[in-house]
């Protein structure tokens, strides 16, 4: 087995070095990450930016493009074959047909190839003539990304901060209740496995739901062809004095080193490892509603989002011989649209607040990291209502729950992020001084002028950050 390892990582690297040859001395290739936790809107995000990469009329911030330097884009087959193709066009429809609605969301890893002829810039363009750059577009779940945290545990360790976790959640009772009530030492049962892993399975889709972010393993929420398998089938369990051969404890201690060998390790080696810019999109007004708790499970989630990437500038040679390096980094705060522009400023801070830790440690690691709110997909139109004497700046969508128009206003954001963030690191239950309200919008029916993508809030500056120096 060591043997194998050892020759397949050799192989590994002799095809790095082939395809970091080609890139280099051809048609270079930006591979673009696209993740974040559940309802983050990486579906969406994907969608509407390989569509206004097309047709370009509403990047006005992405230089390429506003310096017509983009000749054209086009779509083109994936790289890798046993990649599922992430569905563009049917999720392009879905947003933008007679019946807009929301796409469906990640579910597994998915990839698309955007390709751009490019004109050369600088003093000597015209005599050099239009290249081809590909952009690779890598759709991966941020719950998957979560585990690879857990390389870095045994069993008896998770087990412990799982159990710690869930205590203070009042859905993680019934299962809370199932672990105690088991017997670790005692002799391993299947059923007994069955009933405590799905017990475990359920906290989590319910922990999720109520806004909370770290949620891991993650393929215990989207176990895809996995589903039932031993791997999938374990939890966490209260470590025994001792844990004879053939106890539960011993048998769940298993599973998971089947899991990280079998899932997460792979993902790492096959995904994410090949990845150099990435965007981490992060629902910061759900968490914020869902209250001081779901905030900073938040914050710590992103923490240990990052320290799974290698953040440093890619230097020719190095890319070549050991791998990339994640060279930029952007954070960004989703739904923008559900508020006022004036509050944009606001969200921004907070996010560039949660995110501080995890941001330090990459700018000092060399990458070049921002902080920025965006919609990808604009839901609502702006107006200030009149109030009980008071003036409010709201917006207008079609609510996705009944179809009604409605104007909404979710309560003014905080200048100072602290606000938010100490009581949520002090343990608070609940906003001491204001109710921070959310409404789920439903995409608006639009028109489509050609040469126009789909209308947003700031994508073709997220668009800039993470490819413009390159094209």
């Amino acid at each position: 087995m060591i043997f194998n390892d050892i020759a397949d990582g050799i192989v590994r690297q002799v095809e790095a070095v082939g395809n970091g040859v080609n890139e280099a001395l051809f048609e270079p290739v930006i591979r673009l990450g696209v993740t974040g936790l559940s309802r983050a809107g990486k579906t969406v995000f994907i969608t509407s930016l390989v569509a206004n990469l097309m047709n370009r009329e509403r990047m006005p911030g992405f230089l390429p493009a506003a310096e017509g330097r983009v000749l054209t884009a086009f779509l083109q087959p994936q790289p890798h074959d046993d990649v599922p193709r992430f569905d563009y066009e049917s999720h392009l429809s879905a947003m933008t047909g007679p019946d807009p609605h929301w796409p469906q969301s990640t579910r597994a890893v998915s990839e698309l190839r955007l390709s751009f002829r490019v004109k050369p810039g600088g003093l000597l363009s015209g005599l050099r003539s239009p290249r081809t750059v590909h952009l690779d577009i890598v759709d991966y779940p941020g719950e998957w990304l979560l585990d690879l945290a857990l390389l870095d545990m045994d069993y008896a360790t998770w087990s412990e901060d799982a159990l710690k976790r869930a205590e203070p959640r009042k859905m993680g009772g019934d299962f809370l209740a199932s672990a105690h009530a088991a017997d670790p030492a005692g002799e391993y049962d299947e059923a007994t496995a069955k009933t405590l892993s799905s017990d475990f399975a359920a906290y989590l889709r319910d922990a999720r739901e109520a806004g909370f972010s770290d949620c891991t393993p993650g393929r215990f929420l989207l176990p895809g062809e996995m589903a039932g398998s031993p791997a999938l089938t374990f939890a966490p369990l209260p470590t025994p004095t001792r844990a004879p051969r053939g106890s539960l404890h011993r048998e769940f201690e298993r599973r998971f080193e089947a899991y990280k060998s079998k899932v997460v390790k792979p993902f790492f080696r096959d995904h994410f490892s090949r990845i150099d810019r990435q965007i981490v999109l992060v629902d910061v007004l759900g968490a914020i509603h869902a209250g001081p708790a779901a905030l900073e499970d938040l914050r710590r989630a992103m923490a240990e989002i990052l320290s799974a990437f290698r953040p440093g500038r890619n230097a020719w040679l190095t890319s070549l011989l050991t791998g990339r390096r994640v060279e930029k980094i952007l954070f960004a705060a989703t739904k923008a649209d559900h508020l006022h522009h004036t509050q944009h400023p606001r969200l921004t801070a907070v996010m560039s607040a949660l995110m501080r830790e995890a941001k330090d440690r990459a700018d000092f690691a060399g990458a070049s990291t921002a902080a920025m709110s965006i919609a990808a997909l604009r839901t609502t139109t702006e107006e200030t209502l009149d109030h009980q004497g008071r003036k409010l700046d709201c917006v207008r969508g079609t609510l996705l729950d009944t179809g009604k128009r409605a104007a909404f206003y979710p309560g003014d954001l905080p200048e100072d992020p602290a606000r938010l963030l100490k009581p949520a690191r002090d343990g608070a239950k609940a906003w001491l001084d204001e109710d921070y309200g959310i409404m789920r919008f439903a995409p608006a029916e639009i028109t489509l002028k050609p040469g126009e993508g789909p209308p947003h809030i700031r994508l073709d500056r997220a668009a800039e950050f993470l490819l413009g120096d390159r094209l």
